[in-house]
């Protein structure tokens, strides 16, 4: 809920303190922020939107592909390393890219709280209630973050972009980050049999490039597993990501009606610790 976060969370206008006095978000300074009857508040400020939202239709497919539990093995693994690197009880996790809070609801602790960051309002309606503790935030990632300096002990960033200086402004003096990105070998062989985006051969160099000054590496891991995928849920994985928008739905619908009835999928990510730098 938004009152568990609402002291770690900042005016996106003028940096002053929140409170929640009902349903409105409000600093000293008068700017104030609806709560959406759902639950989450919009703190993203400006006229512009962001392009790469998620639509209603990649959050359904996330949330029914997620909800199946075919990236549990994943879900689980986060959960072991949030919980070795959240010192503090209770600790304070942010998910920059949240989607429908499917994984910082998984890494939670029933004291923790955690904070779901992402551009869509649609995803953000099931984060509001995935789990009672989800503070659930509209706001963009690559703008100031509307949290509070040193205030988080864990940002989590799964499949997301990464915003190293705001990352490294909210977290805690030796606070962790923990990035997921695909392997070259992640959802093999729908990426070809489905003309989905592949992942840059380069990009496990860049992710260190992009964070250092920053962060510290600490630690890397891959994740990976099998999944046995019918087509539902091959229609699924395909439209809840990036290539939802590149990729037209009559040639997706034939395209996966051409596959087995079930196809052997590989889910396989990379998984990087990064320690804040003092």
């Amino acid at each position: 809920m938004l009152a568990d976060a609402i002291d770690s969370l900042a005016c996106p206008v003028c940096r002053g303190d929140l409170s929640l006095p009902g349903e409105v978000v409000r600093c000293a300074n008068g700017h104030s922020f609806d709560v959406a009857r759902q639950g989450y508040v919009s703190l993203l400020t400006g006229s512009g939107v962001p392009g790469t939202a998620d639509t209603p239709a990649m959050v359904a497919a996330r949330d029914e592909f997620l909800g199946a539990g075919h990236f549990a093995p994943l879900a689980d693994r986060l959960r072991t390393l949030v919980h070795k690197a959240a010192e503090r009880e209770p600790a304070l996790v942010l998910d920059a890219g949240a989607g429908t809070g499917y994984h910082l609801s998984r890494v939670l602790r029933p004291e923790d709280v955690g904070i779901a960051l992402d551009v869509s309002k649609h995803a953000l309606r099931r984060a509001a209630r995935a789990h009672p503790r989800i503070a659930a935030v509209v706001a963009d990632v690559w703008r100031p973050l509307p949290v509070k300096d040193g205030r988080v002990d864990v940002v989590l960033d799964v499949f997301a972009p990464r915003n190293a200086p705001e990352f490294a402004r909210v977290l805690r003096p030796g606070g962790t980050l923990i990035v997921v990105t695909p392997t070259p070998r992640h959802l093999t062989p729908l990426v070809e049999a489905l003309g989905l985006l592949t992942v840059d051969e380069d990009k496990d160099r860049r992710v260190g490039e992009a964070l250092g000054g920053h962060f510290a590496e600490a630690g890397h891991l891959v994740e990976e597993a099998r999944m046995s995928l019918d087509h539902r849920a091959v229609a699924t994985v395909a439209g809840m990501g990036p290539s939802a928008h590149h990729i037209d739905p009559v040639t997706l619908d034939r395209d996966v009606s051409s596959l087995p009835a079930l196809t052997t999928v590989e889910m396989s990510c990379h998984i990087y610790l990064f320690r804040k730098i003092a």
